[in-house]
């Protein structure tokens, strides 16, 4: 019986796509061998993968799905990708946020998990332009009534885009008043020649400002982002303090990232902060 068997379907899929983006193709019969599950289980990850977009279905297995620079994901279909990885980076993060700090955390499904592992530290001042970040905190607040050392919350305002972000000029001056402590920083791709980009260019002048108002910068990032160039960069490699990322890194990328910033690697107790020195 292959050890891959009894995976979460979660987990399956996120192998699966890992072989085709690495291999830039599988077939059905390889993944089964692979994964020592049926033909059907396969077929049923190949379409739940399909209908989030991040890979297509071709006669007998699947190929990668090749994205334009200006695509843009919403929420909801980010929201199922590396979900494993996104909960191991925001654990590892977590300890980054000391209390009684002032934090930021912008737009995405990362920092949306970061998130729910700040609800207990106390006395922090978090501003966000995300509306799913904000209601995090909202919601803790509501459920749990009024508490000594709650969160004081700041949502930027501004026009809201297709990952539930807020941009543009009202977002980027509220931004370019404050001054924060740590900035935790989701991007949509980073890689040595772009550094961190966006497929949204007003997204990419709201991140500058959140970059340039922190006196550190903090970024979540899967394995699946290194390599990955939106439309827009908004940040150089060495304008980052910390990468938090997960264990599918590539080494050639550890090395080459270590170069620029420190990198944590979720899961590596060598790599991993206990406390909010970084």
């Amino acid at each position: 019986m292959s050890e891959n068997q009894n995976l979460l379907a979660e987990q399956r899929r996120s192998l699966i796509l890992d072989e085709v983006r690495r291999r830039g193709g599988v077939r059905v019969n390889e993944l089964t061998r692979k994964l020592g599950v049926s033909d059907m289980t396969v077929r049923r990850d190949l379409d739940a993968l399909a209908r989030q977009g991040v890979l297509e279905k071709v006669h007998g297995g699947a190929v990668p799905v090749v994205e334009a620079s200006s695509h843009e994901p919403g929420f909801e279909a980010k929201s199922g990708l590396e979900l494993t990885a996104k909960e191991d980076i925001a654990r590892a993060a977590a300890p980054l946020a000391a209390p009684g700090t002032a934090i930021a955390l912008s737009g995405g499904t990362t920092t949306y998990a970061l998130a729910q592992h700040l609800l207990d530290v106390p006395d922090l001042t978090v501003v966000t332009n995300s509306v799913r970040v904000a209601d995090v905190f909202h919601v803790a607040q509501r459920t749990a009534g009024t508490r000594q050392g709650a969160a004081t919350v700041v949502l930027t305002g501004g026009v809201r885009t297709p990952s539930d972000s807020l941009v543009g000029p009202v977002a980027d001056q509220a931004i370019a008043a404050l001054h924060f402590d740590v900035l935790f920083l989701g991007v949509h791709g980073i890689s040595p020649e772009a550094g961190l980009s966006t497929p949204n260019l007003a997204e990419a002048e709201t991140n500058r400002r959140l970059v340039q108002s922190a006196r550190r910068v903090v970024v979540l990032a899967d394995h699946t982002k290194w390599g990955t160039v939106g439309l827009s960069s908004f940040a150089a490699l060495d304008q980052v303090d910390t990468l938090v990322t997960d264990a599918g890194l590539p080494v050639e990328a550890r090395t080459e990232i270590s170069e620029h910033m420190r990198l944590v690697v979720a899961g590596d107790p060598d790599s991993v902060p206990g406390g909010a020195d970084i």
